[in-house]
């Protein structure tokens, strides 16, 4: 079901109804205290110390230090409150992010960059928990200034109207502001994300940048872009800057005018010392609820900006896993789109200048893209179900994590170990170098790996799972010209009687392929075998002689 930001914050503070409620039952409590010690103060004044009786004023001084002491407790009980109900909405998020990739599963990369993911993680999900301020502390406060209005009304009438129309007057005046705030919050929130996805990239593509000698340039581009953030940082700061400076302010001022009017009632005798001074202490205490108002509305400000998001992750649709049962035999997989057909029990290449064409191909005809009318046999490959669609095809990025643990496991992936096919798997891939000993611990993502033994290691991922169809990305773009020539020798004979299609610009490759399609603007402009296309398309020849470096 979809959710709005806001519909979102109301769902995830009713499912933390007991927190909300523990919370602010406890600042309800201590405002109540705070109030309760102005009343007990004047009691003093007008009781013990005017008319001058030691027994009242030590009664009522003792009420004093016991109202000290309940909201000293009352204090500590609402922020212990408060903070389990912030981390209790940040993590319920957390959670509702993390359950949604692991459903998304490995069509989560091809719908939403690693930096956005990262960026609700570590960020939205805090302001989302900060939002439930409002939940607890902020319906406390609204409480608390009705309590004062009534207690101001019973002393003064006048000034219980002074509150009445000042507080909304605050809202008024800070209203503005924070639908500002919002909206630079979002552009702001917006080019952080892209930022993130950028650093994310570099980061994960350091070593190849530094072997091409491009991290200088894209160092180049992340200061540039991370400079315009800043500035839209400054833009987003000028309106909550007004928001913290009148949410500190114009308490004060109201403070003042209500002890103004308060102590002109005093001098013309309308009230008694005593109530003056509960007067200034109710109005006093009454600076915490509107300053907290103020704040309140300020995380949910920020709160709706990083639900947004949120939402916009959480609404990414699924794959719907049911469907009918696939071809009851090894089938032809055809993309009308791109005019591509991968026959069952050869090696089909896919070739041409631009990889982004070729991937796009292979994610529709493993589903991992909308389908349309790829077919499967007869049937409609998106009528298929899901799971049949994941057992019997196999896409195999380029960049596909690798999890850490012993190196037989990485392989075997959610199969048994079984050391006699990790090694075949292993061979066939030419990845001797890493698989010295099959307990050899990996880390995650490879990182105790080279660039090249992390590639020759997803391909043996691959060929130990021994798919109906297996569709490969650039598999050996990161590794030299001799073990290129070893993997296409190879990878032929391990996947003999199985449909097996390649997205490459290599020779050795493509001259191992049974049929070649040769893309043009991501459909099919020729197909054959490597040696007919050298002959007939020079467009094709131009392609593959400037990726052997000019020599056939």
């Amino acid at each position: 079901m979809e959710r709005g930001p806001a519909q979102y914050l109301w769902w995830l503070a009713r499912r933390l109804t007991g927190r909300v409620a523990l919370g602010a039952l406890f600042a309800s409590l201590w405002y109540l205290s705070l109030a309760a010690m102005p009343y007990l103060i004047s009691q003093a004044i007008d009781r013990g110390i005017t008319p001058r009786r030691p027994g009242p004023l030590l009664l009522w001084a003792a009420a004093v230090f016991a109202c000290g002491l309940a909201g000293a407790g009352l204090g500590v009980m609402r922020h212990r409150s408060m903070t389990k109900l912030r981390i209790a909405a940040a993590l319920r998020t957390a959670d509702q992010v993390l359950t949604h990739a692991t459903r998304l599963g490995a069509a989560l990369p091809r719908r939403i960059t690693a930096g956005e993911v990262v960026t609700i993680g570590i960020s939205d999900v805090w302001l989302i928990g900060r939002a439930m301020n409002v939940a607890g502390v902020g319906v406390a406060s609204i409480l608390a200034c009705v309590v004062v209005a009534t207690l101001l009304h019973r002393t003064a009438p006048p000034l219980a109207l002074v509150v009445l129309i000042g507080v909304p007057a605050l809202g008024v005046v800070v209203g503005p502001l924070l639908r500002g705030t919002q909206r630079a919050g979002s552009r702001y929130r917006e080019r952080q994300g892209a930022l993130n996805a950028r650093l994310v990239d570099v980061v994960g593509g350091l070593r190849v940048l530094n072997g091409l000698g491009g991290s200088a340039t894209h160092l180049e581009r992340y200061v540039r872009e991370s400079a315009r953030l800043r500035d839209q940082g400054y833009r987003v700061g000028r309106p909550s800057s007004w928001v913290n400076a009148l949410g500190d302010g114009l308490p004060t001022v109201f403070l003042a005018i209500v002890i103004w009017v308060a102590a002109r009632m005093a001098a013309a005798g309308q009230i008694s010392a005593g109530q003056l001074v509960a007067v200034y202490g109710y109005t006093a205490m009454l600076i915490i609820p509107v300053s907290v108002l103020i704040f309140c509305g300020f995380d949910l400000t920020y709160g709706l900006v990083a639900a947004r998001r949120v939402t916009g992750f959480l609404n990414l649709p699924l794959d719907d896993p049911g469907g009918d049962a696939g071809p009851a035999r090894p089938s032809a997989l055809h993309d009308p789109e791109s005019g591509v057909t991968a026959e069952p029990g050869r090696l089909t290449a896919l070739a041409g200048a631009r990889p982004a064409d070729a991937t796009e191909i292979l994610d529709r005809l493993g589903r991992y893209l909308p389908a349309g009318h790829v077919t499967w046999g007869e049937r409609s490959l998106e009528d298929i179900a899901r799971d049949i669609v994941r057992d019997r095809v196999l896409v195999a990025e380029n960049h596909a994590d690798l999890f850490a643990g012993p190196l037989r496991e990485v392989v075997a992936g959610r199969r048994d170990p079984d050391d006699d096919l990790i090694r075949a798997a292993i061979d066939a891939a030419v990845a001797h170098d890493v698989a010295d000993d099959l307990a050899r611990p990996v880390e995650w993502g490879g990182r105790n790996l080279s660039g090249g033994q992390r590639q020759r290691l997803r391909l043996a991922r691959a060929l130990h799972a021994d798919p109906e169809m297996l569709l490969l990305a650039e598999p050996t773009s990161a590794v030299d010209a001799h073990t290129e020539s070893a993997i296409a020798e190879r990878l032929a004979e391990a996947r003999s009687g199985r449909g097996t299609v390649v997205a490459t610009t290599s020779p050795v490759l493509l001259d191992r392929a049974d049929v070649v399609h040769y893309l043009v603007g991501g459909r099919v402009a020729a197909t054959g075998t490597h040696r007919e296309l050298l002959a007939a398309e020079p467009g094709y020849r131009t392609l593959v002689t400037r990726v052997f470096g000019g020599d056939e």
